[in-house]
């Protein structure tokens, strides 16, 4: 009898030890599922906005990064659920490179024209004396023309620069 007791005894305490053992890996999986969670919605303003301007991911992914040293098993685990590197995967991270690059030289076509546009604006007419006041608008327009250009043209180096470096991680 007293065998027996120890028996059911042994088993009562098995049995709660699985039940609470299964209760702790089912809590740890919804802790991991709430934090995996809570990273997806951190980072949906990053995809969103790197949709509107490649500029976004040099900026977020730097914290991506970071982000996945801090918690490699919840973005091994969205990775395999969104099928590629959350947020940005290297295609992404390419595609916004080429798009940046896209963008550049569409504004230099558009910057060239309107400055094309204002220099024959301000220049005389065929025949016509060129003036110093004219030279000097036209001085002007090329001047700005130039600055605008060199502004520009830096904010383009360092984008590409940081994307193509970030592609290269």
């Amino acid at each position: 009898m007293l065998l027996a007791v120890a028996i059911l005894v042994g088993a009562g305490l098995i049995a709660w030890a699985i039940v609470r053992r299964s209760g702790d890996v089912a809590q740890r999986a919804d802790a991991a599922r709430s934090r995996q969670l809570a990273i997806m919605g951190a980072f949906a303003p990053a995809i969103a906005a790197a949709a509107e301007d490649p500029r976004a991911i040099t900026v977020w992914q730097p914290v991506a990064r970071a982000a996945r040293t801090l918690l490699p098993e919840e973005f091994a685990a969205i990775d395999r659920a969104y099928g590629a590197t959350f947020p940005f995967s290297p295609e992404h991270i390419r595609d916004a490179h080429a798009r940046w690059t896209t963008e550049w030289l569409s504004w230099e076509r558009s910057h060239d024209v309107e400055f094309k546009r204002r220099a024959a604006l301000a220049a005389p007419a065929p025949g016509t004396v060129v003036t110093a006041s004219i030279k000097a608008t036209l001085d002007a327009i090329e001047n700005e023309k130039l600055e605008l250009y060199q502004r520009h043209y830096a904010e383009y180096v360092r984008v590409a620069k940081a994307l193509q470096s970030l592609h290269a991680d």
